[in-house]
């Protein structure tokens, strides 16, 4: 497709087995799921580095069966305790901060970037790999969020490849494959599905009352903490908005969203004579996350299969907008200008922090992030990555200050 990103994946020259593997945010759900698909085929893969955050346990225990030549981490501290865990005989370097994730991302050695981290700390590390020509295993919405124009960019430039990690872009794509015509003439829509979380039915003086604990006890998906509330804020399908703009050149009139409570479509492509191609399997990441590490080639997962007698019945319906608000605050951000969705990220993120600590309430979520978007008037039509991660930074304090009050 004309539009896509990067390079069409379909158009790429095949990148070869075994394929040598530099995983950011190994630590996370994302990493881990994605080394349990390496683990299962040791032929396929070489692991040249892991970047994880402050779990420096799981981390060691990651580095010590694949064995990479460069593990980073988030600071000294971090690094001293992970040197400890290793095992006699094993002395990997160990680099630390952005710096050291932006090594990981862009080590000659490694042809294959699986982005993971969560929130964005990802941007630069994504960036960075695509300036460097690597081939993507995208993860990281944010990084598309916050400077998707400027990955676009930068794949022009170096012949970097993305394939989308995230359940619904990667269902997207496969369902674009082999059927949509190169300029993307013959697509008419993209339709994202969205479980609906924890709160789907709920009235407004539920949602008033939330805990972190009920927001982070989603009914289909194992998550994190960050991204299971912006599941139950429906933030997160309307970053996936920002993103599927930003993957297939979409605007954001072109992308719906469909509330689908068993999570066993994970999106569907419309084309003009009325089709929908779907996508459907378990909620479970290894299937999108072994569709990138090994395109073209499908692999064996061991894992349960998709059996739609036991489901019984798939049902759809509209988003509620008015009671989540997110999902409309997310495509305003993208329509108002290129830098308020690293706003709308930025103030999400501050406020989720916030309300994971029992600072703020659920339905804050949303007031702050509006009032973040109110106040910021934009930075020009090409703002650059280090224009955007000031506004990240300025919007995480004022998010702040704002609930402090």
């Amino acid at each position: 497709m004309k539009s896509y990103i990067s390079t069409w994946p379909q158009a790429a020259p095949d990148l070869p087995f075994p394929r040598t593997l530099a995983v950011l945010g190994c630590t996370g759900s994302i990493g881990v799921s994605a080394l349990d698909v390496v683990g299962q085929h040791p032929e396929l893969f070489r692991v040249a580095a892991l970047a994880g955050g402050r779990n420096a346990r799981r981390l060691a225990g990651q580095a010590a069966r694949f064995r990479p030549a460069l593990l980073a981490v988030l600071d000294d501290g971090v690094a001293d305790e992970l040197r400890t865990l290793l095992p006699a005989g094993y002395a990997p370097e160990i680099v630390t901060g952005p710096e050291g994730y932006t090594a990981a991302a862009t080590l000659p050695e490694a042809t294959l970037v699986l982005s993971a981290i969560v929130g964005a700390a990802g941007f630069l590390p994504t960036l960075a790999a695509a300036q460097a020509g690597k081939r993507i295993a995208l993860a990281n919405k944010e990084s598309l969020v916050l400077g998707g124009s400027l990955i676009r960019e930068a794949c022009r430039k170096s012949g970097a490849v993305v394939l989308p990690v995230d359940s619904e872009h990667n269902a997207l794509f496969q369902a674009l494959c082999g059927h949509a015509d190169a300029e993307g003439k013959e697509l008419s829509r993209l339709i994202l599905t969205a479980s609906g979380g924890p709160f789907r039915g709920r009235d407004a003086a539920f949602l008033a009352a939330v805990t972190p604990e009920q927001a982070m006890s989603h009914p289909n998906w194992s998550m994190g903490a960050k991204i299971s509330v912006d599941s139950a804020s429906l933030m997160n399908k309307g970053l996936e908005v920002i993103e599927a703009c930003h993957l297939y050149g979409l605007p954001v009139q072109r992308v719906d969203v469909l509330v689908h409570p068993q999570s066993i479509v994970h999106s569907l492509a419309e084309y003009v004579d009325g089709s929908q191609l779907a996508h459907l399997g378990v909620p479970d990441m290894r299937i999108p996350i072994a569709h990138c590490l090994c395109f073209p080639r499908r692999v064996t997962l061991d894992m349960p299969r998709l059996d739609l007698a036991q489901v019984g019945g798939l049902t759809f319906e509209r988003a509620d907008e008015a009671l989540f608000p997110c999902l409309r605050l997310a495509k305003e951000a993208y329509a108002a200008s290129p830098s308020h969705p690293a706003v709308l990220n930025a103030a999400n993120e501050a406020a989720v922090d916030l309300f994971l600590t029992g600072a703020i309430g659920f339905m804050d979520i949303p007031r702050l992030i509006e009032a973040e978007l109110e106040r910021h008037a934009g930075l020009g039509p090409a703002p650059d990555a280090r224009a955007l991660l000031d506004v990240d930074a300025r919007t995480r304090r004022s998010v702040r200050e704002a609930a402090a009050k």
